[in-house]
């Protein structure tokens, strides 16, 4: 909130140059803003009284962005790659699987495992959590099971992340 928009009884205001200025109405403070030629800016509206300073709104927007731009660069974002398989899929299919699955992880990703029942296989559910356990294993020592397998409608699904 900003000038007029400010409709607190009383505020807490900062000066341009960071100093106190004291606990006073919306309107003085308001005036004073005016008088220096910039803008009141409620900066903690959830403080008893509200904390307001005198700046100048355009560049506190602008450094507000930029320190968003930057923070933005900093983050790192976790890519997720999945890899589809039947209940009724080779020892020499999963090693395939399984490899795939060893180069998303060395590169940083997390990696969805899915497990896709169709028809009749629905009955086996129970018995095709044991693949899901083998492709764990298997992978144990890069990875660590990040989510436990789980039945999701006709989908079993794991999440492995990289050991640390």
């Amino acid at each position: 909130m900003i000038n007029e928009q400010i409709r607190d009884r009383e505020v807490r205001v900062i000066g341009e140059n960071g100093e106190q200025l004291g606990v006073m109405s919306a309107r003085e403070a308001q005036k004073l803003a005016f008088e220096a030629e910039l803008d009141l800016v409620k900066i903690a509206p959830n403080a008893k009284p509200p904390v307001c300073k005198i700046i100048d709104y355009g560049k506190f927007r602008y450094e507000q962005t930029r320190k968003e731009k930057e923070a933005k660069k900093k983050q790192k974002t976790v890519e997720i790659k999945e890899i589809r398989m039947s209940p009724n899929i080779d020892s020499n299919d999963l090693n395939t699987k399984v490899s795939a699955a060893r180069k998303f992880i060395e590169k940083g990703a997390r990696v969805k495992v899915t497990l896709r029942f169709r028809g009749r296989e629905m009955a086996h559910v129970q018995t095709s959590k044991v693949i899901l356990d083998q492709f764990a294993e298997a992978l144990s020592d890069v990875a660590v099971v990040d989510k436990a397998p789980k039945l999701e409608g006709r989908n079993m699904m794991m999440f492995l992340t990289v050991k640390r």
